[in-house]
Formats: structure tokens, sequence, C-alpha cells
């Protein structure tokens, strides 16, 4: 049996790649703004099998959002529709209808009704569509997660600004360009926790 999943432990799927990067930051600033800890599959250092990381990590997370925004629903001869974010959509609705009371996940979107192209048996789902903006994101993320007066957007998007523009240094310090390498996004984490000190976050009710 696994153990009670952290109250503030957020599992994060998203598409790894460039065009996704400013909203890959702007879930983490918007999660610890909201006094939440946000967790990647790439931040758990292998031995397991990728699949079986990720399961474990769903289960030690009370919540996860599903970020299908760039599930390609009519690829072009160049690229391939990407199936690894709907595939972890599916274990973790599998994982919640199991143990109802461990586990909340949402899914987020870019456009309105284009969940029902990419995934239709998520039909009657309704998505938090983000409109491909940081903001769009912090906004979202306020009503799913927000709870006792959380920050406002414009507060999140100050402390975005100062995460973002110190990218270039994280990768410096890092001897990589990946934004999503596990030493970046556990850096990526400690500025915006650190940032709360000139920009407290939201307190979360227990």
């Amino acid at each position: 049996m696994p153990p009670l999943p952290d109250p503030k432990g957020v599992f994060l799927n998203v598409p790894y790649d460039k065009e996704f990067s400013s909203l890959y930051v702007a879930y983490i600033v918007g999660l610890i703004q909201l006094g939440l800890a946000p967790h990647l599959a790439s931040e758990i250092p292998g031995g397991k099998r990728r699949l079986d990381r990720i399961f474990e990590l769903i289960q030690s997370c009370r919540f996860s959002i599903h970020d299908l925004s760039r599930v390609e629903v009519s690829p072009g001869p160049s690229s391939a529709p990407r199936f690894n974010m709907p595939l972890e959509l599916g274990m973790t609705i599998t994982w919640e209808m199991l143990n109802p009371d461990q586990h909340t996940w949402f899914v987020w979107e870019s456009e309105p009704y284009r969940l029902q192209q990419s995934v239709s048996d998520l039909n009657g789902t309704d998505a938090n569509i983000h409109n491909g903006t940081p903001e769009g994101v912090f906004s979202r993320l306020r009503n799913a997660l927000g709870r006792d007066r959380p920050p406002p957007v414009p507060q999140m998007r100050k402390v975005y600004d100062l995460v973002n523009s110190s990218l270039n240094s994280i990768f410096l310090r890092n001897g990589t360009r990946n934004p999503y390498d596990r030493s970046v996004f556990l850096d990526l984490c400690s500025m915006s926790l650190s940032l709360g000190a000139f920009y407290p976050p939201a307190r979360r009710a227990v």
C-alpha cells in the first residue's frame, strides 16, 4: 500500500519541448506562489524504468495537472502526435478511481473545445483554458488550487519575470540548456520559493 500523498504535492504532466518552456516556468512559479510543491518525472534519479517512476510520483502527490495543449490533433508530415501526456493522464485517472480520496487531477488546454478533439473520452470534463499565456496559467491555477486569498495575477507575473530572466544563468550554472533537466527544475523551484521573501506565497488552509 503506497504512503499517503503529500497534501501540497502537484505532479506536472507537461510536454518537454522548447515551445512550452515559458508556460512550464509559469506552472512552477504559480504553484509555489500558491504554497504548493510542483514535481516532475525528470526530478527522480534513475534505476527503475521511467513508467514505474512516473506512477510512483503520481501516487505521492495529492494533485496533478495534465497540460494537453501540445498534443497534436492533426500532425504534419514532419511531426508526430504526442502520446506521453494522455498516457500519464490515463494512469492518473485509474489511480484516482481506485483511490478517490487521495488524488485530484485537472486538465489544462490552450483553446476551448480542443479537448473534445484530442481526447474525446474526456467529454464532460471541464478543461482549464490558459490561452497559451503565463497569465492564463496563473488565473486558472488560482481558480483550481488557490485557497485563503491567493496572490493576485500581477504579483505572480512579477515573480515569473524575475525567475524567467534568470533562466540563462541557471542554464550556465548547471551546464545544460534543457529547462526540464532535473537540476534546472530544482533551481527554478528554489528560486521561486526564495522570492517568497519579497512576494509571500499564499497560505493554504489545512
